[in-house]
């Protein structure tokens, strides 16, 4: 069950609140005893991918060739 906060002492332990709420800790906060907001951790918006069909093919790419394309591109944009 998440935690019930009033505004005021929301404002004034915002920091202590944040640590808690990082640590995955639900924050409702309450205006005259109404509760009309939540504070929750965020949710990692980019999960971590994994390669798929792809997978075996990937193994042996040649990275250094990958990097050196970047070298070979600003050679064809000369400095002003």
């Amino acid at each position: 069950m998440a935690k019930i906060v009033n505004m005021h002492s929301a404002k004034t332990h915002f920091s202590k609140l944040a640590k808690a709420v990082e640590g995955g800790e639900e924050i409702v906060i309450a205006r005259a005893g109404e509760p009309f907001m939540k504070m929750v951790p965020l949710v990692n918006p980019q999960p971590s991918r994994t390669l798929g069909l792809g997978a075996p093919s990937g193994a042996d790419f040649d990275w250094e060739a990958w990097n050196g394309l970047d070298d070979e591109v600003q050679t064809l944009f000369p400095a002003s």
